[in-house]
């Protein structure tokens, strides 16, 4: 049975589920005991780079994460979703971001991926994928 919202029920545009769903893997990391240094890092420019969010661990590793949310599985799911294209996006405005560091600490790639919840309706799942990707690849 697929779950369908009240008629008179607003369903949240495009943007503002991808803000919750943002705001909702920033409680979820810093739950874990990561810091945030910047939301939504943008290279200048048309076609740049972009990252959700710019976290920084206990032990000074970087974390540039990209959160991705999905109502459901289908096609492949939220995590799948990260394709080539999107994470050399996110390795061009880790790059930029880095030259503002004098001596670059230890950096990883996560993914943040939450299906289900505000459009789908019913609870969200999500699953924090640590080091999803590298740079070595792009």
């Amino acid at each position: 049975m697929r779950n369908h919202p009240l008629p008179n029920q607003v369903q949240p545009t495009t943007k503002q589920a991808g803000d919750m769903a943002e705001e909702q893997a920033l409680r979820h990391l810093q739950a874990a005991g990561l810091q945030l240094l910047t939301r939504n890092y943008r290279t200048p420019g048309r076609g740049g780079g972009e990252v959700d969010l710019v976290m920084k661990t206990a032990d000074g590793t970087l974390v540039f994460v990209e959160v991705r949310r999905r109502a459901s599985a289908r096609h492949g799911g939220a995590a799948a979703s990260v394709g080539a294209v999107k994470q050399r996006r996110v390795i061009l405005a880790a790059r930029h971001y880095l030259l503002r560091w004098r001596s670059p600490p230890p950096c990883r790639f996560d993914v943040v991926a939450i299906e289900g919840g505000p459009q789908g309706i019913g609870e969200s799942r999500l699953v924090w994928l640590q080091a999803a990707f590298d740079a070595g690849a792009h």
